[in-house]
């Protein structure tokens, strides 16, 4: 027996011994981060900023892959199969991090499969509807949506997603009822939205404010516990008459998992040097995106809040017959 166990100590030190001599090294060779969207959309915008100033903290180039469908789980399951060295990274949000493991059968677990790094930034969502819509508040859309039971029509964007769970907690919380109209993207949203064909939605606020300067589309609440920093004017859902539907739009950074340790502390701590640029705040207000406190950028912090979400929503998404692919 002694025989034996001694070339498997011997080969488990090497082993450990090999883990921590790339950990010290890395990075070596370029960094990929896998992105589950189009360039241009908030998602990829997020992953390019921190991209660009990651390359500075670990000295390697950082370069961004577009792998989009199915609401980011093709991205995600690619790098929940990578090797864990720390040379693959995906930059996911509410939808391909919660809202996915809901809806879709996926191959991997949403929070089982990766090693989380740090949470990066939040966007705001609220509820917007055409211009001509007879409501112009909370108050007056959801007495409308009560005079008009099931006759109006709100675009979602995605099966499960932020924009679509945003409404149907709202729904919910309302005691409204409407036609959800789902698009397979915000674009066509906006062309409809801006066109009449649609009644209203629950879009990123950053993104949708220009119509809402300009006066083409009404917006009626902020789906947050606290107002917007870009539209201080706007009062959220609660304030409204609505309580309780608060979804923001949050990102994070994940390896897959098992990377070790010392390589998942060394991209938290770019994360946080990046975080800690003036320029990279100012580019990220900019945006409308909020940079959490620095006691929420651990490891631990993304992983917390992660299973938060999931414990709160994926119960709402089963109360409301979403269920996985397969299983429908």
């Amino acid at each position: 027996m002694t025989r034996i166990l001694v070339p498997i100590i011997a080969l488990a030190a090497a082993l450990a011994s090999t883990v921590s001599a790339n950990a010290q090294s890395y990075p070596s060779r370029p960094i990929m981060i896998v992105v589950g969207f189009p360039p241009g959309g908030p998602t990829d915008t997020v992953a390019r900023v921190m991209a660009e100033n990651l390359e500075k903290s670990l000295g390697q180039p950082v370069v961004i892959e577009n792998v989009g469908g199915a609401s980011g789980s093709i991205a995600g399951a690619r790098v929940a199969r990578a090797a864990p060295d720390g040379y693959t990274l995906n930059v996911g949000q509410w939808t391909t991090q919660v809202g996915a493991g809901g809806t879709l059968a996926l191959q991997y677990h949403v929070m089982n499969d990766f090693e989380p790094v740090a949470q990066l930034t939040t966007s705001y969502l609220w509820i917007l509807g055409r211009k001509d819509l007879p409501a112009k508040s909370v108050a007056e859309l959801v007495a409308w949506l009560k005079a008009n039971p099931g006759k109006s029509t709100a675009a979602t964007v995605g099966f499960g997603s932020a924009a679509h769970m945003c409404l149907v907690d709202f729904q919910n919380k309302s005691g409204t009822q409407f036609q959800f109209v789902p698009y397979r993207g915000g674009a066509p949203v906006m062309q409809d939205l801006l066109g009449g064909q649609v009644d209203f939605s629950c879009l990123e606020a950053s993104q949708t404010m220009p119509h809402y300067k300009s006066g083409k589309l009404n917006v009626f609440g902020v789906a947050s516990k606290d107002r917007w920093f870009g539209a201080k004017d706007v009062p959220t859902l609660a304030e409204g008459g609505v309580p309780g539907v608060e979804i923001q739009f949050w990102h994070g950074l994940w390896a897959p998992k098992n990377t070790p340790n010392d390589i998942v502390a060394k991209l938290n701590a770019a994360v946080l040097k990046a975080f800690g640029d003036p320029k990279v705040q100012q580019r990220f207000a900019n945006l409308g995106h909020v940079i959490p406190p620095r006691d929420q950028l651990t490891p631990a912090a993304l992983a917390k809040h992660h299973k938060a979400e999931i414990d709160k929503w994926w119960p709402i998404m089963k109360a409301a017959g979403i269920k996985p692919a397969a299983s429908r």
